[in-house]
């Protein structure tokens, strides 16, 4: 497994109970915890027997309590945001360095890059890309009211380069914010995983919508098998691979196949699409965690691409 920094990622990527949340930071300001590898990978991680097991065993929660969870699903983020303020995720400075396209995706030097942040929480990718001075203009949304007035109070929020609005990206249309097919790249970071899995297509035709013909959308969030998914507790599991927590906000693990039918689905193709696969050791705890995460890029084919896809049809149907 291919060694990597330790500050490239962060673990309060995932979400932690409430309860745990306070704790699990002190220990983790006490001692020293790290990366001991990173790795890249094609295929994911293969689980022990006792791993299988528990999954296996998992009970559904009701569908009365799945209806609600769905219906109350706003109004759980936005009460997880008001407990947490902006003080509950790191920024997020590893993004460039990932996703170089978030400063190579330009035609020339001079251009403006035009970026969507789906799902920006209180900024905490945004703002060291903003604070970084680069040539870019941000479009954020998110689908709690508090978190994007967090976003507008930073001090490096300005109307000139940055534009955020509340949006449900599974019904609110987002072209009445961003314009149509006006944005080169877009993120979802740790952002569809919290989204109903039958309301996740959704979501992709939403966005794509505002992306511009080659443009691309960066993915990053849970994999399926992540630590995080086999240490939810009985009475936690929705459906196949999602998961309520503690405070009633919902996390969906992704595996390789799913996530690219759902995109190639709306007409985005896969540039990208691979497990990240990584062990984070607490040496004070003596615990060393199996994390996995889904690190993709989706292109939008431009308009001669199309057509060229277009006329491949025709050719093979005519062979037929």
């Amino acid at each position: 497994m291919a060694v990597s920094k330790t500050e490239s990622f962060h673990d309060n990527d995932e979400i932690k109970h409430p309860k745990e949340c306070a704790d699990l930071r002190n220990k983790e300001s006490e001692s020293i915890s790290s990366v001991l590898g990173q790795d890249t990978k094609a295929t994911n991680r293969v689980l022990t027997q006792e791993e299988m097991d528990k999954l296996d065993g998992e009970v559904l929660v009701s569908d009365f309590k799945q209806i609600k969870l769905e219906k109350e699903a706003q109004k759980n983020w936005d009460l997880f945001y008001k407990r947490n303020s902006t003080n509950f995720f790191k920024d997020r400075h590893w993004t460039t360095r990932e996703f170089e396209e978030l400063k190579a995706c330009r035609e020339f030097a001079s251009q403006q890059l035009v970026l969507l942040e789906a799902g920006c929480g209180v900024g905490n990718c945004i703002f060291p890309l903003l604070d970084d001075e680069l040539n870019i203009f941000v479009y954020a949304c998110d689908f709690s009211p508090r978190a994007v007035e967090f976003v507008k109070k930073n001090p490096l929020y300005s109307p000139e380069r940055c534009c955020a609005f509340q949006c449900d990206l599974t019904k609110d249309d987002l072209r009445e914010n961003v314009p149509e097919g006006s944005v080169d790249v877009i993120t979802l970071i740790f952002v569809l995983s919290a989204v109903h899995p039958d309301k996740m297509k959704l979501v992709l035709q939403n966005i794509s919508r505002v992306l511009k013909p080659g443009g691309i959308a960066l993915f990053r969030d849970y994999g399926l098998h992540d630590h995080a998914m086999l240490r939810f507790k009985s009475g936690s599991k929705l459906g196949e691979n999602f998961y309520v927590r503690q405070d009633g906000t919902r996390s969906y693990f992704f595996s390789k196949d799913f996530l690219a039918e759902l995109f190639e689905e709306v007409g985005l193709q896969p540039v990208t699409n691979d497990y990240v696969l990584r062990e984070t050791v607490n040496k004070k705890e003596g615990l060393c965690v199996p994390r996995v995460f889904l690190q993709s890029k989706f292109t939008k084919p431009s308009q001669s691409q199309t057509l060229r896809g277009f006329e491949a049809s025709i050719m093979r149907d005519t062979e037929d």
